[in-house]
């Protein structure tokens, strides 16, 4: 699941990577670069909302359930950050457990979507947004995160409805997004750099998970 990096990925401000992008666009004095980056920044401006559709998803099917606004940080992806990679994490837990905690806003962690063992997919939060669940801040921006409700030591919790329906969802990300369906971009949260995560685990079955994103007709070659 998910960890505690509130402090670590919760800067909301415009801050350095804006400060740089502005002091580009003064060297470059393009106007056309300008006008393009500030589309980009206008809705971070402070007391500026982006418009969004309350209760949208992004995976058809899927139930929302909105995160605490302090497990994520509002963003306009893949236009600010592009998104090039799917985290796979388990949630050490139960499905009501993963719930409670990503809409608690003391937990400073939230993935976009959670699988239960039953197949079922709720989303908390946007994949236009960047959600704070890989514990590195360059991932959190160019990926999108899947909890799959179990423990990683019980085999048992990788239902065939889990791997079914997870891969679904994962083909039709990597078809939005262009992501290639391989497993330098579909990941586990233990291989982000820097983490001290172990899912999903020596029981998750890539093999086999991998073979169901493919046979997704929307999957990405």
């Amino acid at each position: 699941m998910g960890e505690k990096q509130a402090s670590a990925d919760g800067d909301r401000r415009i801050g350095r990577r804006a400060l740089l992008i502005g002091g580009a666009v003064a060297a470059v004095g393009s106007a056309v670069l300008a006008r393009d980056e500030l589309a980009r920044l206008w809705w971070r401006t402070p007391g500026v909302e982006k418009p969004r559709v309350e209760g949208a998803v992004d995976f058809r099917g899927a139930q929302w359930v909105a995160a605490s606004d302090a497990n994520w940080r509002r963003a306009d992806r893949p236009d600010d950050y592009g998104i090039d990679m799917v985290v796979i994490h388990v949630t050490q837990g139960s499905f009501a457990g993963a719930v409670k905690v990503f809409q608690d806003p003391g937990h400073g962690a939230a993935a976009h979507y959670i699988v239960r063992k039953d197949g079922h997919i709720t989303q908390m939060i946007r994949e236009l947004d960047v959600a704070y669940h890989a514990g590195n801040r360059a991932y959190n921006e160019r990926s999108v995160g899947i909890e799959h409700e179990g423990f990683v030591d019980r085999p048992e919790d990788f239902t065939d409805e889990m791997y079914a329906a997870s891969a679904r969802l994962t083909a039709g990300i990597c078809a939005r997004y262009a992501i290639p369906v391989d497993r330098e971009h579909i990941i586990g949260h233990v291989e982000v750099p820097g983490t001290d995560h172990t899912d999903p685990g020596a029981h998750w079955d890539w093999e086999r998970y991998m073979r169901l994103v493919r046979k997704v007709p929307s999957a990405s070659a």
